[in-house]
C-alpha cells in the first residue's frame, strides 16, 4: 500500500475545497448567483474591472477574505491537532494542549482591554501581542518542563501546559473585569470569530501554515513510530527529543497565529482529526493533509452556519464548532468504545 494519497485523491480535495469556498461564498444574508461570483473572481485574478450589476463589494470585499480565513484556520488548527494526537499518542489532545492558546489569548486580550495597535494594519496590535504571549509562553512552558525533566517526558509538558492554562484564564478574567466598555468586544473575541477578515490577515495566516505546516508534514514519518512508544522510535533511529520540539514549535505557531486572528475556536484541532482517521487510517502520510482539508471544509462551513442560522444576527463561529464538535465528537468516542 502506498505511504501517500495518490494524485487523484488530491485532485478531489482541490476540487471539495472549490466547491465549498464557492458554496460559502454564494450563500450568506444576501444571496448571490453562482455566476456572479465566478465572474467576480476571474476578474480579480486577471486585475479587470468587475461588470456592473455585481455586488463586487461583498464578493471580494467581505467573503472572499472571510471564507479564506476560515479555510485557512481550520486547515492549521485541524493539522496541529492531528500532529498533537499523534506525537503525545493522546486521543484528547489538540493544538491548544501545551497552553500556547491560552497564553496567545491572554496576549489578544490585553492588547484589545488596552487599544494597543500598530500604525501599518488595524489588526497589527492584537496580532503581535498573541504572537508575542504565544512565544513567551512557549519558552516558559518548554523551560519549566525541561527543569523538571530533562527528557521532556509527554506527562510533563501536558501537566504544565494544564497548570499554565489555567493561571492564564485565571489573568484574563481579571483583565476583563477591569475593561470598562471594552468587555463586550473582548467577549465576543474570546467565543472565536471571522468577521473583518481582510486579505493581509489571510497572507500572514497563509504564510504560517507554509512554514509551519511543512515542517509538521515533513515529520509524518516520525510521528508514525511516535505510534508505538517513544522508546521504540528512538530504537528505529529516530531523534526524539528534536523532532518534539521541532513539531511543537510548529504547533505553537500555527495555534498563536490562529488565535490572534480569529479568537479561541474550539473543538476543530479536537474532532476533526478523530473523524479524518476513520477515513484516511492512521498513517501520518494521508492523516495530516487529509486532516487539513477536512479542516478547512469544517470550519467554512461552520462559519456559513454562524452566518446565516439567525440571519441577520451573526453567531460566533467557536459557538457554532463546540456544539457541533461536542456532538461529534461523542458520537465517535462512542463508536470507538463500541467498536474497542
Amino acid at each position: 500500500m502506498p505511504s501517500h494519497f495518490r494524485p487523484r485523491v488530491y485532485l478531489l480535495f482541490a476540487l471539495l475545497l472549490l466547491a465549498v469556498m464557492l458554496l460559502c461564498i454564494c450563500m450568506g444574508s444576501v444571496a448571490i448567483p453562482l455566476s456572479d461570483t465566478l465572474t467576480a473572481l476571474v476578474c480579480a485574478l486577471f486585475r479587470k474591472p468587475v461588470p456592473e450589476g455585481i455586488a463586487r463589494a461583498i464578493i471580494l470585499g467581505v467573503r472572499l477574505p472571510r471564507v479564506l480565513l476560515g479555510g485557512l484556520m481550520g486547515a492549521a488548527l485541524s493539522l496541529s491537532g492531528a500532529a498533537m494526537q499523534g506525537l503525545l499518542r493522546n486521543p484528547l489532545a489538540d493544538g491548544s494542549t501545551l497552553g500556547v492558546s491560552s497564553g496567545a489569548s491572554l496576549g489578544a486580550v490585553i492588547a484589545l482591554a488596552f487599544g494597543a495597535s500598530l500604525p501599518v494594519f488595524s489588526f497589527g496590535g492584537v496580532v503581535a501581542m498573541a504572537m508575542l504571549f504565544a512565544l513567551l509562553s512557549m519558552l516558559l512552558i518548554f523551560s519549566l518542563a525541561f527543569a523538571l525533566d530533562k527528557s521532556l517526558a509527554t506527562n510533563s509538558i501536558i501537566l504544565i501546559g494544564v497548570i499554565f492554562s489555567m493561571f492564564a484564564s485565571s489573568l484574563m478574567s481579571l483583565i476583563i473585569a477591569f475593561a470598562g466598555e471594552r468587555v463586550k468586544t473582548i467577549t465576543f473575541w474570546t467565543m472565536g470569530s471571522l468577521s473583518g477578515a481582510k486579505l493581509p490577515q489571510c497572507a500572514l495566516l497563509f504564510a504560517a501554515l507554509v512554514l509551519c505546516g511543512g515542517v509538521i508534514l515533513l515529520h509524518a514519518r516520525e510521528l508514525n513510530a511516535f505510534a508505538i512508544g517513544e522508546d521504540n522510535a528512538r530504537s528505529v533511529g529516530v531523534r526524539v527529543r528534536r523532532v518534539k520540539v521541532l513539531v511543537m514549535l510548529a504547533v505553537c505557531g500555527l495555534v498563536g497565529v490562529c488565535v490572534a486572528l480569529g479568537g479561541s475556536i474550539a473543538f476543530v484541532g479536537l474532532v476533526v482529526p478523530h473523524i479524518t482517521r476513520l477515513v484516511a487510517g492512521p498513517n501520518h502520510a494521508k492523516l495530516l493533509p487529509a486532516s487539513a482539508v477536512f479542516g478547512a471544509v469544517f470550519l467554512m462551513l461552520a462559519d456559513l452556519l454562524a452566518r446565516t442560522l439567525l440571519s441577520p444576527v451573526e453567531l460566533p463561529v467557536g459557538v457554532v464548532t463546540s456544539m457541533a464538535g461536542s456532538v461529534v465528537f461523542v458520537v465517535v468516542f462512542y463508536r470507538a468504545r463500541k467498536a474497542g
